[in-house]
């Protein structure tokens, strides 16, 4: 892949609790300049993005229960409908793992399928924390993401444990089909990182690198 190819599948993040408005100002300028796909910011500042990126290609990315995945699905779903109002066009959401790990199977994939009406023809990415999962729940995990419809597995937030693994990559790769597709965050750090993710089957990137 040539540069322009690799920077189209980035999604150039900064999630940090400390940025401001002159962080976002910088990392929507190098998303421009360098061609990346969308940046990935934090919802109170996806205004800010879209003000920035309004005459650029460049996609804004924000996030929905983010780090721990632990709030309640009605906040999910509000805080999903005030990005996409704000401008985001894609929302990357983390899942409820402690009602995973507690076998509510059900009630996960319910709450994807909500998340999904409520993104419409936006994009949904949903965060399963590869890090706090066994091999097997990881599979569960992306079949369940499967089931709801949700446009892609996200391995992490970068905010707990290893982060993005090429192992873990090509496990989900394994698990899933042809619809659903990979985006792999957390501890990416390299370009021959990127190029080794992208190789065993992750169609995007997140990295604040």
């Amino acid at each position: 892949m040539n540069r322009k190819q690799i920077a189209s599948c980035i999604d150039h993040t900064l999630l940090k609790p400390n940025a401001g408005f002159s962080d976002i100002n910088q990392l929507c300028k190098e998303a421009h300049t360098f061609g990346f796909y969308s940046v990935c910011v934090n919802p109170w500042l996806v205004k800010e993005a879209a003000n920035n990126l309004k005459n650029s290609p460049v996609k804004i990315c924000s996030v929905a229960g983010f780090p721990l995945g632990t709030n309640t699905s009605m906040i999910k779903l509000k805080e999903i409908e005030t990005c996409l109002n704000d401008g985001a066009s894609e929302i990357d959401m983390v899942m409820n793992i402690g009602f995973f790990k507690d076998r509510k199977l059900k009630a996960v994939v319910n709450e994807f399928k909500e998340a999904k009406k409520m993104t419409a023809d936006a994009i949904l990415k949903i965060i399963i924390e590869t890090s706090l999962l066994t091999k097997d729940e990881i599979v569960t995990a992306s079949k369940a993401v499967e089931e709801s419809g949700a446009d892609f597995v996200k391995t992490s937030t970068g905010f707990n444990g290893d982060g993005a693994t090429v192992s873990n990559i090509i496990l989900i790769q394994n698990t899933l089909g042809t619809e659903t597709l990979i985006k792999a965050s957390g501890k990416i750090n390299t370009l021959k990182q990127v190029q080794d993710m992208l190789d065993a089957g992750a169609n995007r990137i997140g990295t604040s690198s």
